[in-house]
């Protein structure tokens, strides 16, 4: 069994079964998730290295480059393993390094859509995310644009990205969403409210940005103290708290590194206890 498939599985939608520690693509590209990365090769043997190291289930988006992430996707993996999961998204326009823009007209996340498709050599897109609701569009002109993708046959499902419950709830009145990708990790719980409605719904909650230790990697912290009685890394404790958080978590660390992806994917093997979980839900 490799690394990633020691942790469990979940089915995102009911019908897409993922191990739940996959792989974020956001720093593929070059500084400010801008352009092509310095090394290129670098980036295709990472992409490589986690899914040999078990991990079915990656997550992109087409303004990550733009489309610089996607293509080196394809070009690390294709043709594709077929228990493989790609999620990408659309919505956010690139004016620049660092520079992001809600862009909801039905027209641009179509034509994204048909942009990722080629992009990432796929007839279909498991899960399609729309990455941030545009507030000069209507909430169900949107995901209509995605309703219809998904009739088309050229998406399978659709999640949310930087939502509100409020918002999920009005969304899924519209369309069906199997998922929701928001900001949590150890010190940062704003979605809270967000992850225990994913959790109670069945809905796959996806955190991003999911290693933010800072801080709380220093040597005398509760974090650093758990990851030594367990020989672990800091790395490795943020994670398995996640994973340990709820069922519907699918923690998707990002990285450059063949070493810290391995790292970070030996989280799927950590196993904290109820102590280390009270210890750590102190933090924030």
């Amino acid at each position: 069994m490799t690394t990633a498939q020691l942790s469990d599985t979940f089915r995102i939608g009911g019908d897409l079964p993922v191990h739940r520690l996959g792989y974020g693509a956001m720093q593929l590209p070059g500084p400010g998730v801008w352009g092509e990365p310095a090394d290129r090769e670098g980036a295709v043997r990472v992409v490589r290295a986690a899914v040999e190291q078990g991990v079915d289930f990656i997550d992109t988006a087409d303004s990550y480059g733009p489309f610089v992430s996607e293509q080196i996707i394809a070009e690390a993996l294709h043709p594709y393993a077929d228990d493989l999961v790609i999620a990408t998204k659309a919505g956010l326009t690139r004016q620049g390094p660092g520079v992001w823009t809600a862009v909801g007209r039905p027209a641009y996340l179509t034509q994204q859509a048909e942009l990722s498709l080629r992009h990432l050599k796929l007839d279909r897109i498991d899960l399609f995310q729309l990455h941030r609701i545009d507030p000069d569009v209507p909430l169900a002109d949107q995901l209509g644009a995605l309703k219809e993708l998904q009739e088309q046959g050229k998406i399978r499902h659709i999640g949310l990205s930087e939502v509100s419950v409020e918002e999920l709830q009005a969304a899924r009145e519209i369309v069906d969403v199997v998922s929701v990708q928001n900001l949590y990790n150890l010190t940062n719980r704003k979605s809270q409210d967000v992850l225990d409605h994913a959790t109670a719904e069945g809905i796959a909650f996806i955190p991003w940005f999911p290693i933010a230790t800072g801080d709380l990697a220093a040597p005398d912290s509760p974090v650093a103290d758990i990851a030594r009685e367990l020989d672990a890394t800091p790395s490795q404790v943020a994670l398995a708290w996640l994973l340990q958080k709820s069922p519907v978590v699918l923690p998707i660390p990002g990285t450059k590194s063949v070493d810290h992806l391995t790292e970070n994917l030996g989280a799927a093997g950590l196993t904290l206890s109820d102590e280390d979980m009270s210890r750590l839900d102190a933090l924030a």
